[in-house]
């Protein structure tokens, strides 16, 4: 795992560029430090880290992303949210702890929404049992980006949106004066809107909401 750790170390300072990673740094208000990496960049870097043949074994999962997460710099984050994606067919059902711990840790948009969406969304097909426990914590932590999450991770689920849950989640958060609640709630209604749109029109019709949330939901509604 150090070699591991360290040889991707090693790649990422290779390639820093200080004045990308201030213009990163500024862009999410100076909250994490970079080594200066474009996206297209960093996944090149990335990729033969992410050979299947090469990954560390999954008992080792949750503490080489929590050691990876623990670094100030973003791109490791980056990097170990795409590294436990690999492992998305080996889902355990410990495996939420360990996601939950990443949105709550360094947290922002950039993190959390990859989180939802691809891990926590993954998570709850294999587990759909888990799913009412573990929202009813989220909306209950007053933590917005645990309540974004459980938003959020339906966000691709197309015809399998359990719209009943969503309506409940919606309609707790409604009040809410967060910007990043209010956005994520136009934004799951408008990914919604392309598989039912008169679900999504009927819902909004009937629902007080955040004028943002609104404008979201209905945006590519005709």
């Amino acid at each position: 795992m150090k070699e591991f750790i360290l040889t991707f170390e090693n790649e990422l300072k290779k390639h820093s560029n200080v004045q990308i990673a201030l213009e990163q740094k500024a862009y999410l208000r100076n909250q994490f430090e970079f080594y200066g990496l474009k996206t297209t960049d960093r996944r090149a870097i990335q990729k033969p880290f992410l050979i299947r043949a090469y990954l560390p074994e999954k008992k080792e999962l949750h503490k080489l992303v929590k050691i990876l997460w623990k670094r100030p710099q973003r791109e490791y984050h980056y990097f170990a949210q795409e590294l436990a994606f690999k492992y998305i067919n080996q889902l355990e059902k410990d495996d939420i702890k360990l996601f939950e711990w990443m949105v709550l840790h360094k947290s922002w948009w950039d993190t959390v929404d990859f989180i939802a969406n691809k891990l926590m969304g993954a998570y709850f097909k294999v587990y759909p049992e888990q799913k009412q426990e573990y929202v009813q914590k989220w909306l209950q932590s007053n933590n917005i980006w645990l309540q974004r999450s459980a938003l959020l991770f339906q966000l691709k689920y197309k015809q399998e949106v359990d719209t009943s849950l969503l309506s409940t989640i919606i309609n707790k958060l409604s009040g809410s004066k967060e910007f990043f609640i209010n956005k994520a709630i136009g934004w799951v209604l408008r990914e919604y809107s392309q598989t039912n749109p008169d679900w999504v029109t009927e819902f909004v019709n009937k629902t007080a909401l955040n004028a943002l949330s609104k404008k979201e939901a209905l945006r590519l509604m005709k």
